[in-house]
């Protein structure tokens, strides 16, 4: 790999380093806060940030002016639109051990991202990547799996009751992975980005749906270090990186990395929420991350190379 594409990647896999601490601190957050007061604070915390940090760039308002409205609008929306589902599904989860469940969910995103990469980036799949991808979703269904006295009338029954998590989650994976195959057609070889304004106008929205929610708050000093750790970390850091590796890095090989990201999350969480999960959510999680192996051999691009 070359110097100018092994950066931007390195920087992707530390992005996804630092999303692994999204589920727990969020949930955490979100159990003190409310879900739309803590969307609200870390967003608009970050975009604050980032815009300061865009602003003092060399020539950014003329690299701003520059950048697609495609991009700007498309990706932007997808952005926000990956927040809301994400935050809900979290703050809607009945429990800390299905907060997990929404994690590995959401987590098919590589997965998806790899699939997607098909018809918008010309890649091309060999014949082992549909087994990949099975296998995966395979991995998010059993997570969803009951774990104790399973009988599908049960099964169906929790579904139905816990729909609006599990879907949310769903739609978070697919909204973010046709985000990082269209920053990558859209705007991958502009100079410079709009990550920092994505991440404010999302703080925006979810200020905007806050008020007249009648959510609930209860700020204490260690509620205010993990807002801040949140907006610093997984809110801002991560998401520039993660735009980065996907406009000039190898975007197969981190999005495959990815696929690391169930397992690394799952324990991370576990240890911040303190749930001991059952043996079927790390089947899932091993499930999904084997996909990646699978996925990543059987992707290549259009001229025939990885």
């Amino acid at each position: 790999m070359s110097s100018h594409r092994f950066w931007p990647s390195l920087g992707g896999v530390i992005a996804i380093v630092l999303w692994s601490t999204t589920i727990g601190l969020s949930r955490i957050l979100i159990e003190s806060l409310g879900l739309l007061t803590t969307g609200t604070a870390v967003y608009l915390s970050a975009g604050v940030l980032g815009c300061t940090w865009l602003l003092t760039r060399p020539n950014a308002g003329e690299k701003l002016r520059k950048l697609p409205v495609r991009y700007l609008l498309g990706c932007g929306g997808l952005f926000i639109l990956y927040m809301v589902c994400i935050y809900a599904a979290m703050g809607l989860a009945t429990g800390r051990r299905q907060v997990l469940v929404v994690g590995v969910i959401n987590y098919l995103w590589p997965g998806l991202t790899l699939a997607l990469s098909i018809p918008i980036l010309k890649k091309k799949p060999r014949i082992l990547f549909p087994f990949g991808a099975l296998l995966a979703f395979a991995g998010a269904a059993i997570a969803m799996l009951p774990q104790e006295n399973f009988n599908w009338a049960n099964f169906a029954a929790g579904l139905h009751a816990d729909a609006w998590p599990y879907a949310l989650a769903l739609t978070a994976a697919v909204t973010w992975a046709f985000y990082s195959n269209l920053v990558k057609r859209w705007a991958g070889a502009s100079d410079g980005g709009a990550v920092p304004l994505f991440i404010l106008a999302t703080g925006i929205v979810m200020a905007t749906m806050r008020v007249g929610s009648g959510e609930s708050s209860e700020w204490t000093p260690a509620v205010v270090a993990l807002v801040a750790l949140l907006t610093v970390g997984p809110a801002l850091v991560a998401y520039i990186l993660w735009e980065a590796a996907m406009r000039r890095g190898n975007m197969t090989l981190v999005a495959s990395i990815a696929y690391s990201t169930p397992l690394l999350s799952t324990v991370t969480s576990c240890a911040m929420l303190g749930v001991l999960p059952g043996a079927s959510l790390w089947v899932a999680c091993g499930l999904v991350a084997a996909g990646a192996v699978i996925c990543k051999l059987s992707i290549r691009d259009r001229a025939g190379g990885h």
